[in-house]
């Protein structure tokens, strides 16, 4: 099997490793259907002396057919027919190859700066894509555009997702854009200052500046993969940006419970707008010994300030009210970091 994809690496390489002169003559002959040797040299920069050993090559190939005649003609072949086995040959060995990747193994404590478009854009869509059950995206319209049916799937999967579209004056219209598709809450903000970025889960996050995607310069991304400081992002996005935004669209549709939270301050907003009893099962540290901790009881108090800077949730436990903050707490009793809510009961975090 090794020697068979290496037999197909050769044969597809060798069929599209074309040089400067094979190409301008391959073109030349299929436009025209069939060409002299003079005449390629006419409609190229092809040397006269080369023309033939390039046509040769071509031939050798099987992408041309030579006619022995005076003078000799070179012949176009139907492309379907001259790539139809490579085409299959290429789909197969991508296919193997697939099969033997090993994808690389990702650090725990991933931080990395990224300076390529393409690369900061296939981290957006990594976090898009790894989204469980929350995401914070600011993206700009053409992003959005690209991104559409990827966020579409994720609401469809659940996933709560607040999208930021900056800047406004390019927003897509409402009356024409079905925001509600893409997003649970949508807000718009001015200005190209505003920065692309995406958490997912509260774990996963991209940053990069909107410059970054506009040109060539030497800009950068950040990239925080399960990183303990992905948090910056994601407290960057809900008090800054989040907080000085307009809103355009909210899902007034009440999602069904227990529901899921990496933000603290998402939690709050829902426990405060619908009103009732709920429980909670929060999963975190403590924050003066940094042990891990698991706990369940009533939600007996919500606070959260009008600028969302800080956020709390006090809990009624079996060991007394304990009070839980968000990431990097320090007022209260527990850096919740994993938030899950329910209407009847604590919620089981397993299920």
């Amino acid at each position: 099997m090794a020697d068979d994809l290496r037999q197909t690496l050769d044969t597809v390489g060798e069929r599209f490793n074309l040089g400067e002169y094979e190409i301008d003559a391959y073109l030349a002959v299929l436009e025209s259907g069939q060409l002299t040797a003079s005449e390629i040299a006419d409609r190229t920069d092809i040397p006269q002396p080369r023309v033939y050993d390039t046509v040769r090559s071509l031939a050798d190939r099987g992408l041309v057919e030579l006619r022995e005649s005076r003078p000799m003609q070179i012949v176009a072949i139907d492309p379907e027919d001259a790539f139809g086995k490579v085409q299959t040959s290429f789909t197969e060995m991508v296919d193997e190859l697939a099969a033997r990747y090993t994808a690389p193994p990702r650090e725990t404590e991933a931080v990395s700066l990224v300076k390529s478009r393409s690369t900061i854009i296939r981290h957006l869509n990594e976090c898009i894509q790894n989204a469980e059950y929350e995401l914070a995206i600011s993206l700009t319209p053409e992003l959005l555009g690209q991104f559409a049916d990827d966020l579409a799937a994720r609401i469809n999967d659940g996933v709560s997702i607040d999208l930021l579209v900056t800047p406004a004056t390019a927003a897509p219209d409402p009356e024409t854009f079905d925001y509600l598709s893409v997003a649970t809450t949508v807000r718009t903000r001015r200005g190209i200052t505003t920065p692309v970025l995406a958490v997912a889960d509260g774990e996963h996050s991209v940053y990069a500046t909107q410059d970054a995607l506009r040109d060539d310069r030497e800009r950068y991304g950040v990239i925080f993969n399960r990183s303990a400081l992905g948090f910056l992002i994601s407290g960057f996005f809900g008090t800054v940006l989040w907080t000085t935004a307009e809103t355009l669209a909210v899902d007034t549709a009440e999602r069904p419970f227990p529901r899921r939270y990496a933000s603290i301050r998402r939690a709050v907003k829902d426990i405060q707008g619908l009103g009732g009893e709920f429980y909670a099962t929060v999963e975190g540290r403590d924050i003066e010994t940094g042990e891990p901790r698991v706990l369940s009881g009533k939600v007996v108090d919500v606070a959260i300030q009008e600028s969302e800077e800080v956020a709390a949730l006090t809990l009624e436990t079996a060991e007394g009210r304990i009070e839980v903050g968000g990431l990097v707490a320090a007022l209260e009793d527990i850096e919740g970091q994993e938030i899950h809510i329910g209407r009847e009961s604590p919620p089981d975090p397993d299920r």
